[in-house]
């Protein structure tokens, strides 16, 4: 078969689900149509034989194409929500009475607190929580690391379920949180540093920060605690993409991020990052004493 012929029907198969997740994304039909255009033009022009799983590729491409969207939406007044008539979100693709039953109960509210959500947000939260895809690929797509991600659409799922989350107090618990692991870090106290990590933490350091560290993966309370005992010298609490977390800088240049993902009154999950890539795009602010 012609390459052209089969990757315009290979297209066709996932247009239903490509038209669903952008619209899911951007609230708006006709914004979704030409993301999902803009896709068939970019995969036309794309040397796609390594590219093994053709509909997670191009999900990843209007994800991307919607994302650009929102924020263009940011520079300028945000776009009126379009209204869906009943059943107007569901995805063929997938299970027709579920889609059904969704887009009848919560159809057009979800779509209007979507509208709400940054940009990023919205994404997250759609990719993942209805289109299941894993956070490490949706981290690549927003460019945020994989905790951050999870945290993004956390915020977006207590939104979309009409949590209060109570910013404030949760934020500065948080805070509260990270500056007593930092202290016990600082002090090399091992028992101050379980307390406040969760029996199952897990240290992620990216290649190039387990280069700096000579240590990959570390899992458990012990272990992750023993790694810290008398570190973080150097390290400042700071917000890392919205969450709290640390950077080490030298020169007043930055090295080393790490987010903290805390739940529950407990670090869940550590992830350093000291690619420098990722570090030109982080967004963080030091935080103050």
């Amino acid at each position: 078969m012609d390459e052209k012929k089969w990757l315009a029907d290979e297209f066709e198969a996932n247009r239903a689900h490509l038209r669903a997740a952008a619209y899911r994304m951007l609230g708006s039909r006709s914004e979704a149509e030409d993301a999902v255009q803009e896709a068939w033009l970019r995969l036309s022009r794309a040397d796609t034989s390594d590219v093994g799983n053709l509909g997670g590729w191009l999900t990843t491409v209007v994800a991307r194409i919607c994302l650009d969207m929102l924020r263009a939406r940011k520079t300028r007044r945000e776009e009126p929500l379009e209204i869906p008539v009943h059943g107007a979100i569901a995805d063929p693709a997938n299970d027709p009475e579920r889609d059904a039953a969704f887009a009848e109960s919560v159809g057009v509210a979800l779509l209007v607190v979507l509208q709400t959500l940054a940009p990023a947000e919205r994404v997250a939260f759609v990719l993942h929580d209805m289109f299941d895809l894993p956070f490490d690929e949706i981290a690549s797509i927003i460019g945020r690391s994989s905790a951050a991600t999870r945290q993004l659409a956390s915020r977006a799922r207590r939104r979309v379920q009409g949590v209060d989350e109570a910013p404030d107090v949760d934020f500065g618990r948080k805070q509260t949180i990270a500056q007593a692991f930092l202290t016990a870090s600082r002090n090399g106290d091992i028992e101050a540093l379980i307390a406040v990590l969760a029996p199952d933490v897990a240290f992620r350091p990216d290649a190039t920060a387990a280069r700096f560290g000579a240590v990959g993966e570390v899992r458990g309370a012990p272990a992750v605690a023993a790694l810290f005992k008398g570190r973080a010298q150097a390290a400042e609490a700071a917000i890392v993409d919205g969450e709290v977390g640390f950077v080490v800088r030298t020169e007043g240049q930055i090295r080393v991020v790490v987010a903290l993902t805390i739940a529950d009154g407990k670090i869940m999950a550590i992830d350093a990052f000291a690619d420098p890539d990722y570090l030109e795009r982080v967004d963080y602010s030091v935080l103050s004493g």
